[in-house]
């Protein structure tokens, strides 16, 4: 199926490795391997940074902090290794991991190598050559929604998992957290953020029970089988999974998924083919999570709220690294008007109770 994988591309300038270094390490673990090293980027994504390496005939994938972040405890490697390392086995769409440095003199920070997964990855608009007919997008979504709830059904003691997170008081430290995180990566002056802010802390409900949550699962950290896209073969980005409350795994994913009716300025902040016809709205994709799950989703409305507010966070640290000249990343200067619509979203919600 051309174009529909994940391409790379030529590194970007101020991203680069010290292929001497890595090369060296490489050698040393993979001494059978023979052929010169290749390296290039996946440019998609916007914090931890990922590259495809050919070692020879080996084809692996690195993934690094990024360089100048401020927020350390994001861009864990470590904890992301051995996250993968035990689960999966347990939950095979994630990616199953190979080696990990923590000797920073190799590249200037921790690193792991994973192998690739080759597969669909839906972004924003489907690539020209992929027939996206309204019954396979409802059957995608659908798919979609299936594997978030097995996700959140795994037993997470039995793999080993239990020490990842802390259930208790997990919803009011991430409120507070979060709320915390802007103010340390402020740039510009938003009043929605205190507006929000406070709307997050007083209508905040009890923690529904605890699951391991993925907390950024959306289309384009999905892959998807190229012979059957309506089959999960990889979730990505696993650098904010924890133990927690699923619903704010739910709520992200709805955070992401904007609706063939939603108001142009909503439009504007579309990550993924959800507005093609046939795809289920968001109140539809709730009703199939408490389905498959028996939860109580009745406070929906609140973790939608929660999890557009933290998607700008998100966005603003980002920014922060561009606005302080810690990345060149051209792609960073437009997202200040990003934040401000997802927090007028947010907004909207909050005032209607609306999905």
């Amino acid at each position: 199926m051309p174009g529909s994988e994940d391409q790379t591309t030529a590194v970007r300038p101020g991203e680069e490795l010290d292929l001497a270094k890595l090369e060296l390490f490489l050698r040393n673990h993979f001494p059978v391997e023979a052929g010169g090293l290749i390296v290039r980027q996946y440019p998609r994504g916007h914090s931890n940074l990922t590259y495809s390496l050919h070692l020879g005939s080996r084809e692996m994938v690195l993934r690094r902090p990024p360089f100048g972040s401020k927020v350390k405890t994001a861009h864990d490697m470590g904890r992301e290794f051995r996250v993968l390392s035990k689960l999966h086995a347990h939950y095979p769409p994630a990616p199953r991991v190979l080696v990990f440095c923590d000797d920073e003199s190799v590249l200037g920070a921790p690193f792991y190598l994973m192998e690739p997964i080759h597969g669909v990855i839906l972004q924003r608009d489907v690539p020209p050559d992929l027939v996206f007919s309204p019954e396979l997008a409802r059957r995608v979504c659908e798919s979609f929604l299936d594997n978030l709830a097995l996700l959140h059904r795994l037993g997470y003691n039995s793999i080993g998992l239990g020490e990842l997170g802390k259930p208790q008081g997990y919803l009011e430290r991430q409120v507070r957290g979060w709320i915390e995180r802007y103010h340390g990566s402020k740039t510009d002056d938003i009043p929605e953020v205190e507006t929000i802010s406070n709307w997050i802390q007083q209508h905040m409900p009890s923690s529904s029970a605890a699951a391991l949550i993925h907390n950024d699962y959306k289309y384009d950290n999905v892959v998807l089988d190229p012979n059957d896209l309506t089959k999960i073969i990889g979730v990505l980005d696993w650098e904010m999974c924890t133990i927690g409350d699923p619903l704010t795994d739910l709520g992200s994913a709805l955070a992401y998924w904007v609706e063939a009716s939603d108001p142009p300025e909503l439009l504007e902040t579309r990550w993924g083919p959800t507005t093609y016809p046939g795809s289920l709205t968001r109140a539809q994709l709730v009703q199939r999570y408490a389905h498959q799950t028996g939860r109580d989703v009745s406070d929906m409305a609140f973790y939608l709220v929660f999890a557009r507010f933290k998607i700008a966070v998100i966005v603003q640290q980002i920014y922060y690294r561009y606005h302080q000249g810690l990345t060149h990343d051209e792609r960073f200067a437009t997202m200040p008007h990003r934040i401000t619509l997802l927090l007028r979203a947010a907004l909207g919600t909050a005032e209607t109770g609306a999905i």
